[in-house]
């Protein structure tokens, strides 16, 4: 059995954070292949360490002293080795970072020491290897990340050793320091459990699981337990806010599944993710979660014997692609369709799509109507629930909620409703309220 676990931010933050950590690694041998990313905030006022390295960065380009920021991010190092007692030479590699605050350093380079060090500092605590990430983790010169040479590398530095490796970064093939997108320890955690086809793949973090809904919107929304990629794909499509993609994809091809734990609550299950469950007309909750976005415009266009006329969809299609505008969701009927696109994206451009689409499909009637909101109710089970888009329906009718769009994929995996923007936070807890608390 083997666990690749990552931390993230908040797990780093300080000394206690580390020892919640120590004890969640060494509670199970399984987990022998540990990720992690710079220290997050202490506190909602505090500042994450890869924000003041960019900061320091920025300084150093314009010829400012980075030397008070570089206090801050030293003190809180200093700050862990002392409560834990590391035997780090932690002064050694905090000059080492301060003689490097000069104008040719490298920004990539700069910004990476922050999940250096955690590394260090960590694999110190553990007494585990430390095995920085330039060793394993290999980007093309196009930026990036060359799989079969990553996997084949960690393969090689050894299966079995218990190791702490920093997230975020790699190294490009003339041996510069390259990071990755923000949130990018999320990509290396994964690219590890996929090169060491690990059992599974655990993303620790600050809360436990992904939720059932926006908890601004729903007070206590519950925690999902299962989910599937292609629901996290439907919620995460509809403004959930989820797992980078790309930290998903290495363990998907792989058949590896994710479980996202809290770090202040180890016993949570947290939530797994895989690509299938074998529960589909088992107990539990028919929907999985729920998500929108708002500020949608939707055009309808009506036309006698649309339905028959061959390339018509094509046509309109096209009239919205020439603009550079990019249709959401789109509904049909025998001499109508209706679609929709995003407010803002088609600022600028709506007009000319108009222009398009009366010269080219020369329809009956238009519509345009703004102000909607797109929700998504996601649920694998929903299928083989009989009358579940009925029952949907039917509670938003009886809140007084107007649906003036409806969308479902071929699949049954969500229905997506469109609904007025003073609608959206009623919406979303009429189903939440119908569909989760009273299962």
């Amino acid at each position: 059995m083997l666990k690749v676990a990552k931390f993230g931010g908040s797990s780093m933050a300080d000394a206690e954070q580390y020892k919640k950590v120590k004890d969640i690694i060494l509670s199970d041998p399984a987990r022998k292949v540990i990720v992690v990313s710079a220290a997050g905030k202490r506190k909602e006022d505090d500042h994450k360490i890869t924000d003041l390295l960019y900061l320091c960065y920025a300084h150093i380009q314009y010829g400012v002293d980075p030397g008070d920021i570089f206090q801050m991010i030293a003190e809180r190092y200093r700050e862990i080795c002392r409560d834990l007692s590391l035997s780090i030479d932690i002064e050694g590699e905090l000059r080492q970072l301060k003689a490097a605050l000069r104008p040719s350093v490298s920004r990539d380079w700069l910004v990476s020491r922050g999940e250096y060090f955690s590394a260090r500092l960590l694999a110190d605590y553990l007494k585990f290897d430390f095995v920085d990430s330039v060793e394993w983790v290999k980007f093309n010169l196009d930026g990036t990340i060359n799989q079969d040479k990553t996997y084949r590398a960690l393969r090689d530095l050894g299966t079995e050793r218990r190791m702490v490796t920093p997230g975020f970064y790699g190294v490009l093939p003339d041996g510069r320091i390259r990071t990755m997108s923000r949130g990018g320890s999320d990509i290396t955690g994964a690219l590890a459990a996929a090169a060491l086809d690990a059992n599974i793949y655990e993303n620790w973090t600050d809360v436990s699981g992904i939720l059932m809904a926006d908890p601004r919107i729903v007070d206590h929304p519950d925690t999902i337990r299962q989910i599937t990629y292609p629901e996290l794909r439907a919620l995460s499509y509809m403004g959930a806010q989820v797992l980078h993609e790309g930290s998903i994809a290495p363990v998907r091809e792989k058949h590896i599944p994710l479980n996202i734990r809290n770090t202040n609550d180890p016993t949570h299950p947290g939530t797994v993710i895989m690509e299938s469950f074998d529960d589909k007309q088992g107990s539990g909750k028919l929907l999985t979660g729920i998500a929108g976005r708002r500020d949608f415009t939707i055009v309808t266009i009506h036309k006698s014997g649309m339905s028959n006329a061959i390339g018509i969809l094509r046509s309109i299609m096209g009239c919205f692609a020439d603009a550079g505008v990019n249709v959401e969701h789109i509904t049909s009927g025998i001499d109508s369709v209706s679609l929709a696109i995003s407010s803002e994206e088609s600022r600028g451009s709506l007009y000319t799509v108009i222009g398009a689409l009366q010269k080219t499909v020369v329809p009956e009637a238009m519509e345009v109507t703004e102000g909607i909101s797109m929700v998504a109710a996601v649920g694998r089970k929903m299928v083989f629930v009989p009358g579940s888009s009925g029952a949907l329906f039917a509670a938003l009718g009886r809140a007084g909620v107007n649906v003036r769009m409806i969308t479902q994929e071929p699949e049954e995996l969500n229905i997506v409703v469109g609904v007025n923007n003073s609608d959206f936070e009623k919406t979303i807890q009429v189903i939440y309220e119908s569909f989760v608390k009273q299962q």
